[in-house]
């Protein structure tokens, strides 16, 4: 069918493999706990997980590069200058930055992420570098970092070490892109998207008020919270 088609092009076809495989599986297997079903279905948390296995690492960055168009026009409401040093922070193989560089010929990239993601540095083009580390740990130093769609991923607790880590390498601002639940309870993807979370890795979305709290508290004051965007300058 026209909807079904768009799932066997690339990317979205490894978005296909992983809802209705592994994903599919861990959710099966949801129950009252409130605890990721994830590990125990297959044996290790989701990240340990996707490290003991190349092939799927491969596949799980293939569909996170999915969507970029998206996240890039959200990116064009930012004040950018030239000479900006960006950092996308777990930002997989590069494809955003690279994008959001062709569209800002002045700026400059750092893409930081584990060893393991799979990415072609050459493709990343001679203003942008790929630099190997974890953001529990240190990130790279620049004028703007990036999380998009890596907060989610987390408890609060884990989110406040990664905000933290990046507060200390902090230039001016922090830009997240991430859902930002509406209140009342009509239909929203982020709420379908908040049980997912927390069957992979025990993460999970959150309001405008969660996020400003969990901002706050790491060293941040935001300054933008709405329709999958959040901007914070250091506090």
């Amino acid at each position: 069918t026209a909807a079904s088609e768009v799932l066997t092009r690339d990317g979205w076809d490894d978005f296909a493999h992983l809802f209705g495989g592994v994903w599919l599986q861990a959710v099966a297997a949801l129950d009252v706990s409130g605890e990721p079903s994830f590990p125990r279905v297959h044996g290790s948390e989701f990240w340990a997980w996707l490290a003991a296995h190349p092939e799927e690492r491969a596949a799980f960055d293939r569909a996170m590069a999915q969507g970029w168009q998206g996240r890039l026009d959200r990116l064009e409401s930012v004040d950018w200058r030239d000479g900006e040093l960006f950092v996308d922070v777990g930002g997989g193989n590069g494809s955003l930055l690279v994008a959001l560089l062709e569209r800002h010929p002045r700026m400059r990239g750092i893409v930081f992420d584990l060893p393991e993601t799979v990415r072609d540095e050459q493709a990343l083009g001679d203003r942008c570098t790929f630099v190997e580390g974890s953001f529990f740990e240190s990130v790279p130093h620049g004028d703007t970092h990036l999380l998009s769609t890596i907060l989610h991923d987390w408890d609060d607790h884990s989110a406040q070490r990664i905000l933290k880590t990046v507060r200390a390498a902090a230039g001016e601002r922090l830009i997240v892109l991430d859902s930002v639940i509406e209140p009342g309870n009509p239909p929203d993807g982020a709420k379908w998207l908040d049980l997912l979370m927390l069957v992979i890795a025990g993460g999970r979305e959150r309001t405008a008020d969660q996020w400003r709290m969990l901002l706050d508290d790491s060293g941040w004051r935001a300054t933008r919270i709405g329709q999958g965007m959040i901007e914070a300058h250091p506090a």
